[in-house]
């Protein structure tokens, strides 16, 4: 009996004889013997060229085949692939590489001028893996020359997250991060996965590139999502699986329907974020089957779906995993809800998830012990994401802690927005927090104390340089922020009340960066969407 794959290196040589269809992009294509070569001269090259102490190279690519053959080069040289968001600005970008002291900066044209910036910061070279230079010497490495000494515990990239002190942590992802959900997951992909989310992302390389390569699937990558392609690409690939993030179903069912949606290749669509509302509509359209689970980049809480569990629950608490009381550490009651569903005792039933036995598949951030302090305490993985759990142990999500976002997929800080707007002139006080969207994920809120009144054209002149996820959906206008008697915000009670306020409030209703008034009309309406789509709760919970 043939011994289980325990690193991406054993993946890649189980595929290593394979002539199936391996990857494929826009009219390109390759069997997976031409891909594991592929990352096989890029692992010679690497080692020719990159540095070795510590072995981090800084890639800021979009979803193209190069960043496949890099990732997997990694594997089999021993370097430590840094994925760049290249959703980021430039300095972010600079600081994220110097952080993780990385030797070189390999990119494509698109991020030129962030690449460039980012190997200034760490006094390394900047190589254009579209010039002839770079692609005349890995064409002309051998694949075979290169064999490292990797563990289930090696690292193979670092992905950046964002905690609530505002600075990206890289997460260390080892080949068992890929290798466990890519074996795990490979039963469902069928024969094609479709992977249009970003490869800088944690769940695009554990839910689509670990599963195709674990099972041989065809993995089909876009460049860039898109909501209007997405059904075309299927069909053309013939894709039986596709890998989301929640917003992602949401975008795809805004486009016009079809008589034909249903007409397609699709099995599965996995992922997370997406709410039952969502998921159902999605599965009805296009003919498939949803399948939304719950974990983050650290992979040490994770929450598998349950076909038995009530509509909008996440899954059953697995044995490992507490809803608990962030002040006193002790397991949270169970929530009791009201006929129409409604919790009535969000107060004691809401808590942090926690990982009461350990880290599970977390291998740490690298050089940042006091972010591994903050998750690791008392021989227990915490969370900082909130839920509650039914009698029965089904687990429903209540929201990220305080200072923690996620906007279109996107894990975003508090922090860094907050020092943006308290640079606008009149502002006296700025909390930045998250709110429900009314489909998947967060949106970004914003109460301000001013000194004069509201500009909106002027807040919109000055938020233009932040990134796009990152600029407010909505301003709230405040006298003043409720505080604790030490002087911090209480931004869970902003949370709470979200558009149901008195205060003034202003909100971008469309993708221009123009601000009006939020009527209450308007407030309602985002109330009917958002309980339309399984997300009421949300929004009115007690502390």
């Amino acid at each position: 009996m043939a011994e289980e794959p325990r690193t991406v290196a054993d993946l890649l040589a189980v595929r290593a004889g394979d002539d199936r269809p391996g990857l494929r992009f826009e009219s390109a294509a390759w069997t997976w013997r031409a891909v594991v070569a592929e990352c096989g001269r890029r692992a010679a090259w690497l080692r020719e060229n990159a540095p070795h102490d510590p072995p981090h190279i800084a890639v800021a690519l979009d979803n193209i085949p190069e960043m496949v053959f890099l990732i997997g080069g990694a594997a089999l040289s021993g370097h430590v692939i840094v994925a760049l968001n290249t959703t980021r600005g430039p300095d972010d970008l600079a600081r994220d590489a110097a952080a993780t002291d990385c030797g070189l900066v390999l990119y494509e044209p698109a991020h030129a001028e962030a690449a460039v910036r980012a190997a200034s910061a760490c006094g390394a070279e900047a190589v254009d893996v579209t010039g002839g230079a770079y692609r005349a010497e890995v064409a002309a490495a051998d694949p075979g020359t290169v064999s490292a000494e990797v563990t289930p515990v090696t690292p193979v990239m670092l992905i950046f997250t964002s905690g609530t002190s505002g600075r990206p942590r890289a997460v260390r992802i080892t080949h068992r991060k890929l290798v466990v959900p890519g074996v795990s997951l490979a039963p469902m992909t069928g024969t094609s996965v479709y992977a249009p989310m970003p490869l800088f992302h944690s769940g695009a390389l554990m839910a689509a590139v670990a599963p195709a390569l674990a099972g041989g699937a065809t993995l089909v990558l876009r460049r860039r999502f898109s909501a209007s392609a997405l059904v075309d690409d299927v069909r053309a690939y013939g894709c039986t699986y596709l890998h989301y993030v929640g917003k992602a179903l949401s975008y795809v069912l805004a486009t016009p329907e079809r008589p034909d949606d249903a007409d397609n290749p699709l099995r599965v669509a996995f992922g997370n974020e997406g709410s039952a509302a969502l998921q159902d509509r999605f599965a009805r359209r296009f003919g498939c089957r949803v399948i939304d689970a719950f974990g983050s980049t650290e992979t040490a809480v994770s929450i598998s779906p349950d076909p038995a569990a009530p509509p909008g629950a996440l899954g059953r608490l697995p044995p490992e995993v507490q809803v608990c009381d962030p002040a006193t550490g002790k397991p949270c009651p169970p929530a009791r809800f009201d006929a129409s569903g409604r919790l009535l005792n969000a107060e004691e039933a809401i808590g942090e998830l926690v990982n009461v036995t350990g880290a599970g598949l977390f291998d740490g951030y690298y050089n940042d012990p006091d972010a591994d302090a903050l998750r690791l305490r008392d021989g227990r993985f915490h969370s900082g994401d909130f839920a509650y759990a039914d009698a029965d142990g089904f687990c429903y999500f209540a929201g990220r802690e305080l200072d923690r976002l996620r906007v279109d997929g996107e894990n975003l800080s508090a922090v860094p927005i907050e020092d943006a707007l308290r640079r606008f002139p009149g502002v006296v006080e700025a909390a930045v927090y998250a709110v429900p969207d009314v489909a998947a994920g967060d949106q970004v809120m914003a109460a301000l104390v001013l000194s004069g009144a509201f500009a909106p054209a002027d807040f919109a002149a000055h938020v233009r340089d932040l990134a796009p996820k990152s600029v407010p959906r909505y301003v709230r206008i405040c006298a003043a922020l409720p505080q604790t008697a030490s002087h911090k915000i209480l931004k869970r009670r902003l949370a709470a009340t979200a558009w149901r306020t008195g205060d003034p409030l202003w909100h971008r209703p469309g993708r221009a960066l123009a601000y009006e008034h939020l009527t209450p009309e308007s407030a309602a309406r985002l109330d009917s969407e958002l309980s339309a789509n399984g997300r009421g709760h949300l929004v009115g919970r007690t502390e």
